[in-house]
């Protein structure tokens, strides 16, 4: 581990120390599902859950039931 000399104490404790983070990477442009179509499907009991195709008929049945 290296030491730090006096200096380098004295600037750290009179100014402070800033932690950075990493640099940010560059996103990838591929053909992704976006999360707003894979809620779409959930919600709809699209994707073959059961308990998915039941929450949708509990949804659907609130939506219809003042009309």
């Amino acid at each position: 581990m290296r030491k730090a000399n006096e200096q380098e104490i004295n600037q750290a404790i009179h100014s402070g120390i800033v932690f950075k983070g990493a640099p940010k990477k560059p996103k990838e442009s591929g053909n992704k599902v976006k999360t707003k179509a894979k809620k779409k499907a959930y919600i709809t009991g699209a994707h073959g859950s059961a308990s998915a195709k039941k929450k949708a008929d509990i949804r659907r049945a609130r939506a219809n039931r003042h009309k």
